[in-house]
């Protein structure tokens, strides 16, 4: 199988311009907020992956099946409905930093909040770093 396209690639929108066009002025906040931890924790440049995701650092994955592409290693993007983390991909589903992390939800590798102050800050940086790490291990970024 050849390499496939991604919906999702970087673009060279301002991730600045993007946080602050967010409409909703407490998800504004928490995305300047996740922003500058991501810078942290990664020491990636940020960078727009499509219209609406901000992403650090990027991999390419190649599966079992013969399908590959390229995508970001750890994300976010500041929605309407939730603050979407792109970070469990990498972290299993009785990981005992899920316990410890306060309220959310989770879809396949994302992570939903609703609001920062609903987690513990100190916990979902752990949590966004050991996500990093291994898959940036796991692929070889």
């Amino acid at each position: 199988m050849a390499k496939s396209e991604n919906k999702t690639k970087p673009t060279r929108v301002s991730v600045a311009a993007f946080i602050n066009a967010v409409e909703n002025e407490t998800r504004r906040r928490d995305a300047k907020t996740v922003l500058a931890m991501m810078k942290k924790i990664t020491g990636e440049k940020p960078k727009m992956w499509g219209p609406s995701i901000i992403g650090f650092g990027a991999y390419h994955y190649k599966y079992a099946s013969g399908r590959e592409g390229d995508t970001l290693l750890v994300g976010f993007s500041p929605r309407k409905a939730n603050m979407v983390l792109y970070v469990l991909g990498s972290i299993a589903e009785n990981d005992p930093l899920r316990k410890k992390l306060g309220k959310y939800k989770t879809g396949r590798s994302c992570l939903y909040i609703n609001k920062l102050e609903d987690v513990d800050q100190k916990v979902l940086e752990k949590l966004v770093e050991k996500s990093y790490k291994t898959t940036k291990k796991t692929w070889n970024a």
